[in-house]
């Protein structure tokens, strides 16, 4: 049996505003199905976002920061997406720390691993109208275990999950928000 998609924007939105705690309640019933242990730490330091486009069943996602060191210029993290949830395609370039490279793999679920770099792929998945257009048109299918790397640093890339949701590992350098650039203007306010 697979894991369901069992929220909507209706559970997600009252009156108008992001109710982040039904978000974590949605991601910890997707983290009892995938067994993984929701800890202290998590319970602390999750952090779920819909990037104020108001459609978290769509577009946002969940995570946490293990860590993220500006002085050893390291970062692991944990990436939560519910059912058919993306991340809003993004680039990181250079700021006073070197532009993101970044590493992903798949331990739950399975993710569209969308890149600008490469020929469009056919059959690609539908993208959230709320999104808007996309630069990366080249994706990969990736499942547990897979790992895969930013194909070239500065350039747009996102992920997508399938219809079981995913939980990805990623492992990078320093994660430096003035870095981070969004195709979709209202994401990156």
């Amino acid at each position: 049996m697979k894991y369901l998609k069992k929220y909507t924007n209706a559970d997600y939105y009252k009156n108008g505003e992001f109710q982040q705690d039904v978000a974590i309640e949605a991601m910890k019933d997707m983290f009892a199905y995938y067994g993984v242990p929701f800890t202290e730490l998590m319970a602390k330091d999750i952090w779920v976002t819909d990037f104020r486009l108001g459609d978290f069943e769509h577009v946002g996602m969940g995570g946490i920061f293990w860590v993220n060191d500006p002085e050893y210029k390291y970062f692991a993290h944990a990436i939560y997406l519910l059912p058919d949830q993306m991340i809003p395609e993004h680039a990181h370039v250079a700021t006073n720390f070197p532009a993101k490279h970044e590493s992903w793999m798949v331990e739950k679920g399975w993710v569209y691993n969308f890149s600008e770099i490469g020929d469009e792929t056919p059959e690609a998945p539908t993208i959230a109208a709320s999104h808007g257009p996309i630069k990366s048109k080249n994706y990969m299918i990736q499942k547990v275990g897979d790992v895969l790397r930013l194909k070239e640093l500065g350039t747009y890339h996102f992920m997508m999950a399938g219809p079981e949701g995913a939980v990805v590992s990623e492992w990078a350098c320093y994660h430096d928000n003035d870095g981070l650039r969004f195709t979709n203007p209202i994401a990156a306010l």
